[in-house]
């Protein structure tokens, strides 16, 4: 059986369950993770001001359920992280950016040549100890599911040169590699399971009163499969653990 991956949530929606926008996790191939371990990317000034303009809060998208891509598991669920070795991670097989006002903000919009080589995506802004959500996507009943945090900053990802990999892509190179990720760690199971439609009801009410949650990416940038937060926005989230569901 393969190992469990994971990956990120559809590109259609928060809750689709098409195969576009894949994002996956796996435990670190010790070959290939010793060969690119201290490797970094490449700092250029667009990646420093990427990483002064972002958050220090995430949320990161996972499919829970068994889903076979290219003969590979993609499903990584906050329980497969908790088996993990160290209950840690590499977070792979992301493969998108988004360029806005010459900043890296999510998600690629491949359109966009000229600007793409100056965007990175929201994983090398990440830094040690920042959390995350960790969001369980593409399945029955979408939502939060725990917290976790970066243990290691963006660094090549190795699925990219992996022919048999859902991830591989030929037109990276080992000298000069497209894609990174990061490492992340267990931190805790929410005190109960944060559901899409409960966050739907807040930001839909947000959008009326002005509350954290109006401009939630989650559901105004819905492709992304790995988002920032606000500290007003996360904090909220939090707070949500305290109540009855809405």
């Amino acid at each position: 059986m393969p190992k469990p991956r994971k990956r990120l949530g559809g590109a259609a929606g928060p809750d689709n369950k098409g195969p576009a926008g894949k994002h996956t996790k796996t435990k670190n191939p010790a070959g290939a993770l010793a060969a690119m371990g201290n490797s970094s990317p490449e700092k250029t000034s667009a990646s420093k001001n990427c990483g002064k303009n972002l958050s220090s809060y995430w949320l990161m998208k996972s499919e829970p359920e068994s889903r076979l891509e290219k003969g590979v598991d993609v499903k990584f669920s906050i329980e497969d992280l908790k088996a993990e070795p160290k209950q840690t991670a590499c977070w792979d097989g992301v493969r998108n950016y988004q360029f806005t006002n010459g900043l890296c903000s999510g998600q690629c919009l491949h359109t966009s040549l000229g600007v793409s080589a100056k965007a990175r995506n929201f994983l090398r802004a990440m830094k040690l100890e920042q959390e995350a959500f960790f969001y369980h996507s593409n399945c029955k009943e979408p939502g939060i599911a725990g917290l976790v945090k970066i243990v290691k900053e963006a660094y090549p990802d190795h699925t990219q040169f992996e022919k048999n990999s859902p991830y591989y892509d030929p037109s990276s190179k080992e000298d000069n590699p497209k894609w990174s990720m990061v490492d992340v760690q267990f931190v805790r199971m929410m005190k109960r399971y944060i559901t899409l439609a409960e966050l739907k009801t807040h930001y839909q009410a947000h959008k009326t009163t002005g509350g954290p949650l109006k401009d939630m990416a989650l559901f105004t940038r819905q492709r992304l499969s790995v988002q920032t937060l606000t500290p007003e926005e996360f904090y909220f989230i939090l707070s949500l653990e305290e109540k009855e569901p809405s």
